[in-house]
């Protein structure tokens, strides 16, 4: 039990700094979970960075 009764203020902060959590928690999640279906889709591949530098300094 708390020596002072919280304020009203304090409660609608803690209810908005909640909603501001759960959304940024769930955007989070939806960037995650598109990362994953993009990595996991056969068309995925990783970029060559040899063959990438190596055409670079041919067109230097």
């Amino acid at each position: 039990m708390s020596l002072r009764k919280e304020h009203e203020l304090h409660q609608r902060r803690k209810g908005r700094n909640l909603g501001v959590g759960v959304l940024l928690g769930s955007f989070v999640v939806l960037v995650l979970a598109l990362t994953i279906v993009k990595v996991t889709s056969a068309g995925f591949k990783f970029p060559n960075t040899a063959a990438a530098v190596e055409q670079t300094e041919e067109q230097n």
